[in-house]
C-alpha cells in the first residue's frame, strides 16, 4: 500500500491474520459504524484523493533487516539524535542554545515532525496529525520560554502572559451535533435529561476540584509535563485500575457523560475509557491550569497546518544539522566507549557509519527494540501500545446548511466513530465563504491495536470512502455532493496509549534509563502521553543529560 509500513512476524503468519480479518469483515467494510446507520454506499463516489502514509520503503528495510550496501566512509559527530519528531527538535534547539554546535538529527522521512506532519493545497495547509497545544501552565518556565522566543506569547500583563491574538483559537471554538442540532461547546447538553447534566457536572467539579488539589510532596496531583506531578501514592494507584473502573466505582453512569469521556480519551490517547488508566484519564481533565492576560483558562492555540506550525520553528533554526530520508538502522558499542550508527540514505542508497560520542534516541521504542540489539535494556516493549488513526483532510465547495451554531474550528458528532473534524481555515485572516478544507480524525480502537493496525494497512483508498463517507452523510446530509477531493494518511503507530498501569510502571521508568552515559532517550511515549509539551520536554531533558556527562 502506497506510503504506509506495517510489522509482521512473517509472512506465513501475515497471510494467517489477513484471511482472519477477511472473514470478520475487518478489511472491507464500515466496521466503525455502529448498527444505527444506514448503508451510505453509491455505486461509485465521484471523489478523487490519495492515500499515504510513513515511508514504507525506510520501514520495510528496518523491520525486514534487509541487507543494504556497505557503509563507504565512517565520519564522527559529537551528539547525535536519532529521529526528527519534537522531541529530536527539542533537544536539538536546547544543545544549539546551550553553545554545542557539534550534533546531527537524523530523519527517516523525508521531512521533520513526526505525528505533527502536514500538509498544503491550493486551499489551504491543514494537518496530518496533532493540530492544537493549549496556552502553557504558569509554572512550565522552559515552554513559556519557547513561546515567547517564537513570537506566540507577546509580552506580560499584569505578570500573566499575553498570547498572539492571531494564534488563539478565532471563535466559534467548538460545537457539538446533538439530538439534531449543533450546540456550542462539546460538553453535552442540548436535549440532555436534567439528571444526566447534573452527573455532568458533578464530574466536571470532581476533576475542578483535582486541578487545585496537590499531594503530600506539595506537587499538583496532575501536571504537564507529567513528571511534575505529585508522586502521592493515594492517587498514583489509579494507574492501576482503567478508567472506567474508576467511573463505575463513583456511581458515574450518565450515557452521555461517558459519551463524553469516551470522546476526550479517544481525542487525545486514541483508546476508550476501558483501557486507559484512570490516572490518565483524569489527567485529561485536571493537568491544565494555565491563565493569560487576554485569555480563558485552557484556551486553544492553533494554526492552519496545526502543529507543523509550531514544529517548523523549531526546525528552522536547525536546518544545518537536519538530514533527512536518513534511516539509522542499527546501533554498535565501540571499545573507546563511543557508539558506531550505520545509517541508510534513501536518496542516494548509500550507507555509512558515523561514531559519536553520545546518542540522543528520539524514536518510539519499537523501533529503540529494533535499534538495540547490541544493547542490553531490560524493558517490556511489548507494554509500549500505540494507537492507529486515520487521517481524512477532505475538500469541499460549500458546506449543507444545518439547525443550531454554524461551523466552528472543532466540529463534533454525538455518538460516531469519529472525534470529528476541525476547521483548518478558521485560522485565516481571509475567511473563504466556500471552499475549505476539513480535518477528520478516525482513532482505530474498536480492536486491538494490532489487530486494527493490520486491517488499516490492509485498506485501499475506495475502502476508506466506504467508511468515512457514511458518518459524513449522518453529520451533514448531501455533503457528498459538496466534496472535491478527499486525501486518507494512515498512521499506523500515531501515538503512545497511556494503558493500565503504565505511565507510573517501573518498566517505563527504566526505559527512560540512559545507557552508560552514552544513548539517552527523548519520545513523547516515555511520557506515556503524545502531546507536544511531552515531546518538548522529553527532548530538553535528555539534551540536559548529555551537557552534564560532558561537562
Amino acid at each position: 500500500m502506497n506510503g504506509q509500513t506495517f510489522y509482521k512476524d512473517d509472512l506465513s503468519a501475515y497471510l494467517k491474520r489477513r484471511s482472519f480479518l477477511l472473514r470478520i469483515g475487518l478489511i472491507t467494510g464500515g466496521i466503525f459504524l455502529s448498527g444505527c446507520y444506514k448503508k451510505i454506499r453509491p455505486n461509485k463516489y465521484n471523489i478523487k484523493g490519495k492515500l499515504q502514509g510513513p515511508d514504507a520503503k525506510a520501514g520495510h528495510i528496518l523491520r525486514d533487516k534487509t541487507k543494504l550496501p556497505a557503509p563507504q566512509k565512517t565520519r564522527k559527530v559529537k551528539t547525535l539524535i536519532i529521529g526528527g519528531g519534537i522531541s529530536g527538535l527539542s533537544a536539538g534547539r536546547w544543545l544549539k542554545n546551550n553553545g554545542e554546535t557539534d550534533f546531527e538529527i537524523l530523519e527517516l522521512e523525508n521531512h521533520t515532525g513526526g505525528n505533527s506532519h502536514f500538509g498544503t493545497n491550493k486551499i489551504s495547509s491543514y494537518p496530518l496529525g496533532a493540530h492544537y497545544i493549549t496556552i502553557a501552565n504558569n509554572d512550565d518556565d522552559l515552554l513559556i520560554g519557547f513561546l515567547k522566543e517564537i513570537n506566540v506569547i507577546t509580552h506580560f500583563e499584569n505578570q500573566l502572559p499575553y498570547y498572539n491574538d492571531y494564534y488563539l483559537t478565532f471563535d466559534p471554538e467548538e460545537r457539538l451535533l446533538i439530538n439534531g442540532e449543533w450546540q456550542e461547546g462539546l460538553i453535552p447538553d442540548f436535549g440532555v435529561p436534567a439528571a444526566d447534566k447534573k452527573q455532568i457536572r458533578q464530574f466536571l467539579a470532581e476533576v475542578d476540584r483535582l486541578k487545585n488539589t496537590k499531594g503530600n510532596d506539595g506537587k499538583f496531583l496532575f501536571n504537564i509535563p507529567l513528571s511534575a506531578s505529585s508522586s502521592d501514592e493515594n492517587y498514583r494507584k489509579l494507574d492501576k485500575i482503567t478508567f472506567k473502573s474508576y467511573l463505575e466505582e463513583n456511581g458515574y453512569q450518565s450515557k452521555y457523560l461517558l459519551w463524553y469521556l469516551n470522546y476526550a480519551c479517544k481525542d487525545d490517547y486514541g483508546q476508550k475509557i476501558d483501557k486507559i488508566s484512570a490516572w490518565a484519564g483524569l489527567h485529561y481533565f485536571a493537568s491544565r491550569r494555565g491563565k493569560a492576560a487576554n485569555a480563558e483558562q485552557n484556551a486553544i492555540l492553533t494554526w492552519p497546518e496545526g502543529n507543523g506550525w509550531v514544529m517548523k520553528q523549531l526546525a528552522k533554526q536547525l536546518q544545518d544539522h537536519i538530514k533527512t530520508s536518513a534511516m539509522c538502522y542499527g546501533l554498535k558499542p565501540m571499545a573507546n566507549g563511543n557508539t558506531i550508527a550505520s545509517v541508510w540514505n534513501a536518496k542516494t542508497n548509500e550507507t555509512e557509519d558515523i561514531a559519536a560520542e553520545k546518542i540522543i534516541l528520539c524514536a518510539p521504542q519499537f523501533v529503540n527494540n529494533r535499534l538495540l540489539a547490541n544493547f542490553n535494556r531490560d524493558i517490556d516493549y511489548k507494554a509500549f501500545n500505540y494507537s492507529p488513526w486515520l487521517i481524512a483532510n477532505i475538500t469541499i465547495n460549500s458546506l449543507p446548511e444545518s439547525k443550531g451554531i454554524n461551523l466552528c474550528w472543532d466540529n463534533v458528532a454525538y455518538n460516531t466513530p469519529s472525534v470529528g473534524y476541525v476547521n483548518s481555515a478558521q485560522q485565516h485572516l481571509k475567511l473563504s465563504e466556500d471552499k475549505k478544507v476539513l480535518t477528520y480524525y478516525l482513532p482505530l480502537c474498536d480492536f486491538e491495536p494490532a489487530v486494527a493496525r493490520l486491517a488499516a494497512y490492509s485498506r485501499n483508498y475506495e475502502q476508506w470512502l466506504d467508511i468515512v463517507m457514511p458518518e459524513l452523510e449522518i453529520i451533514h446530509p448531501g455533503i457528498t455532493a459538496a466534496i472535491e477531493n478527499i486525501d486518507f494518511w494512515v498512521w499506523g503507530h500515531g501515538m503512545i496509549a497511556p494503558t493500565k498501569d503504565f505511565v507510573w510502571s517501573k518498566n517505563l521508568e527504566k526505559a527512560k534509563t540512559p545507557i552508560n552515559n552514552k544513548i539517552f532517550f527523548a519520545h513523547s511515549d516515555l511520557s506515556g502521553i503524545s502531546i507536544f509539551e511531552e515531546a518538548f520536554h522529553q527532548g530538553i531533558n535528555a539534551a540536559k543529560q548529555v551537557l552534564n556527562v560532558t561537562a
